[in-house]
């Protein structure tokens, strides 16, 4: 990759973190749904999942704390 970087000067390469939950907030967001409503859950089917993800996100909305 970077022979093929050195060769195209419009090409800028910038190497990020692994995990940088401060340049993305969703991180955030979907580690207090793994800990919570997500936890330990066997889901039976997709719409199954969906409430439960609705649910989780409406709690976080409503009670940012």
């Amino acid at each position: 990759m970077r022979p093929y970087a050195d060769e195209h000067d419009w090409l800028t390469i910038v190497h990020l973190p692994s995990y940088a939950p401060h340049l993305n907030p969703v991180e955030g967001i979907w580690s207090l749904l793994r800990r919570g409503p997500l936890a330990n859950t066997a889901f039976s089917d997709d719409d199954h999942l969906e409430r439960i993800l609705r649910r989780g996100l409406r709690h976080i909305q409503l009670r940012p704390t």
